[in-house]
């Protein structure tokens, strides 16, 4: 019998993109119906709260702790830079949450796939390929068709 561990790593990469998909349309939905009874900023405070529990108990059942003092610098860096992006994100979307209906906050937040492929061509060297152009474009149009 495989441990936690082997199943978890033994995932591919798609199997955790198509679950994150569903875990942030959970998250959008069940935002929303917090932040309709709790300010966004506090839901904000208690999400990761939840969030941070998760994934230390994630890293206790995978055995992947790590001694500090052997992490990348330059790594943690682009982590502690990526967790206040995070933050900001997430104060932004449940604000729009909080504000504004779940199926058309959802869409615009969903922009950022068109920006990460912007920044991935830019930035890091990744190429655009025709199906890459052309799905960031119907993207584009469908959060845009969503959100008016």
């Amino acid at each position: 019998m495989r441990t936690f561990q082997e199943e978890y790593v033994s995932l591919d990469w798609k199997a955790f993109a198509a679950l994150s998909a569903v875990f942030a349309a959970l998250t959008a939905i069940f935002g929303k119906l917090g932040v309709s009874e709790i300010n966004s900023n506090l839901a904000t405070f208690l999400r990761t709260l939840v969030v941070l529990a998760l994934s230390a108990l994630l890293v206790s059942a995978s055995g992947e702790w790590q001694n500090p003092a052997r992490l990348s610098a330059r790594g943690c860096l682009f982590l502690v830079l990526s967790g206040v992006a995070t933050g900001l994100s997430w104060l932004c979307y449940y604000r729009a949450l909080q504000t504004g209906p779940a199926s058309r906050v959802a869409p615009i937040d969903k922009l950022s796939v068109v920006i990460v492929v912007a920044i991935a061509v830019l930035f890091l060297g990744e190429r655009l390929t025709w199906k890459v152009g052309i799905g960031a474009i119907l993207v584009s149009t469908g959060a845009m068709l969503l959100a008016l």
